[in-house]
């Protein structure tokens, strides 16, 4: 069965969202979860809905849809295909800069709007591919205690005791992980903290850039984290007060 995904499109003219609603209604797997014509409503409406497509209007009179897209760029940790909707076509290299997914020129033509929509499915199915892939490889490893970890340029099988801590860097926007060897390893973009903490309850989010392995933690002192050899040297990790509660949680498990 095909993935249902869902769909929030931002756009200043009614005209521009009816007629992108009535070439989406043709789809059964596609859920229109919210549109508007107000740029700030946009962004919370992209932060609440976390649509799997964003249909985003360039040319907006509060803001432009490329600058929309970087203010919330940082809060964007799911899986987002932006399709930029606009009439003008100067827009496509910055688009295209900012990681668009795709772009469309009004009036666009049906072929156009297909091959869009096309290239969208293809693009879900190789990625719900890949989980199923995964899921199935994660299940024969013994005991869940060897992960296989996304990273930039492919896979690889981490055990659990290689682990020490995960940060995340706003510069780069990724997570890294850093293991016993001193070696940082950069994952794949959309990976998530969500995504680390179910690989097992060991991993305890201590703030939100920053998850250790509790196996690899000596001692709390007040709200900072001192961890075993070779860790030691890492000095920044404190214990955030949102956290604090859940981080105890762990060591009741254990």
């Amino acid at each position: 069965m095909a993935k249902q995904c869902n769909v929030v499109i931002i756009d200043d003219e009614e005209i521009g969202i009816t007629n992108l609603c009535n070439s989406l209604s043709e789809f059964s797997n596609i859920t229109i979860s919210g549109t508007t014509q107000n740029a700030q409503i946009g962004k919370d409406l992209i932060l609440e809905k976390k649509p799997d497509l964003l249909f985003l209007d360039v040319e907006m009179p509060e803001i432009t849809g490329l600058d929309l897209l970087r203010e919330i760029k940082d809060l964007i940790n799911w899986q987002i295909h932006v399709v930029f909707y606009t009439a003008y076509e100067k827009y496509l290299l910055e688009a295209l800069r900012e990681s668009a997914f795709d772009y469309l020129l009004k009036p666009y033509k049906e072929d156009e709007f297909q091959t869009v929509m096309t290239r969208f499915f293809s693009s879900v199915e190789k990625g719900n591919q890949l989980s199923s892939f995964i899921d199935s490889l994660s299940e024969l490893l013994p005991e869940k205690r060897t992960f296989l970890i996304a990273t930039i340029t492919g896979y690889m099988t981490l055990r659990q005791e290689q682990i020490g801590y995960f940060e995340y860097f706003k510069d780069s926007k990724h997570w890294y992980v850093t293991l016993n060897s001193e070696k940082r390893i950069q994952l794949k973009r959309n990976t998530t903290a969500d995504d680390i903490l179910k690989l097992s309850n060991v991993f305890a989010q201590i703030n939100q850039q920053q998850i250790i392995n509790i196996n690899s933690l000596a001692t709390i002192e007040g709200k900072d984290c001192v961890l075993y050899p070779p860790y030691e040297k890492k000095t920044d990790l404190t214990i955030s007060r949102s956290y604090f509660k859940s981080v105890q949680d762990k060591f009741n498990m254990i």
